[in-house]
């Protein structure tokens, strides 16, 4: 586990988006399983390194039943979150599992497991990789949990849904440093994300269309499946607001740095 480190890593602008054609592309299962990926492996060709201990993120899609077959995984905890359909799990610790739509998997993979992932008919979900201080992590077993959409908590007020899926108050609480929000922002409503010094926050698309602005000034329209990354290096606010149609996104937020090496990824 050579690590570099990650102080040494290249200062980002304040706001960057990332359009779906500056994004990876995979696939599994003869084409069956499908991705985009705002964060993809090295090679891959994704216009983004990674965020911090944000390592990789894919956006996953099949029409039908499909299988990605048993692999390895060590170190690393990843959770995959279901948009629609439902996604199967099987690993070599014994579980076997089935998550439906706005349920979320967790694989804390510590000293080492090996899985299969299975899709159901029209899936989508979200594949996200964070990255812990891996020589602590790999000396830990491996775990596996699973909620379903109703274990999480969410609210509604003035025009925003906030459900809370990794961090904060959720139940899922990971050895990374890292907070998860399933985010929606009904037209004529506007929402305001405080990122922190040292903090970055990443925002894929889900659904709608929208605006982003800084209060540095810094501004860009955003659409399904387009990737928005804002790195602070002094508390600011950024305000999100939809344009003809609900804007929902997933939030990650995440320490710009962190005090462990981190695997190169190029």
């Amino acid at each position: 586990m050579n690590g570099t480190n990650p102080n040494k890593r290249a200062r980002t602008p304040t706001l960057r988006v990332y359009t779906e054609a500056m994004q990876a592309r995979g696939a599994f299962d003869g084409g069956r399983i499908t991705e985009t990926k705002p964060i993809g492996f090295p090679g891959e060709g994704s216009q983004v390194d990674r965020i911090g201990p944000l390592f990789y993120w894919a956006w996953a899609t099949s029409h039908e039943p499909a299988v990605i077959g048993m692999h390895p995984h060590q170190g690393f905890e990843i959770i995959s979150y279901v948009l629609s359909g439902e996604i199967g799990h099987r690993d070599t610790a014994g579980n076997a599992t089935l998550v439906g739509a706005g349920g979320l998997q967790v694989m804390q993979t510590g000293s080492g497991v090996s899985h299969e992932e299975s899709t159901g008919t029209n899936t989508e979900f979200l594949q996200i990789w964070f990255e812990p201080d891996l020589a602590e992590a790999v000396t830990r077993p491996p775990t596996y949990s699973q909620m379903v959409e109703g274990d999480f908590p969410a609210t509604s007020a003035h025009g925003i849904k906030t459900k809370i899926v990794v961090g904060g108050s959720s139940p899922v609480q990971l050895e990374t440093d890292v907070v998860v929000r399933d985010l929606t922002i009904q037209v004529g409503h506007l929402h305001s994300e405080v990122v922190g010094a040292g903090r970055s926050l990443a925002a894929l698309v889900l659904e709608g269309n929208g605006k982003v602005v800084t209060e540095s000034g810094e501004e860009s329209e955003i659409q399904k499946r387009e990737f928005a990354v804002i790195s602070a290096t002094s508390d600011t606010v950024a305000k999100l607001s939809p344009s003809d149609t609900q804007l929902r996104l997933l939030v990650v937020e995440v320490p710009t740095q962190v005090s462990y090496p981190l695997l190169t990824t190029r």
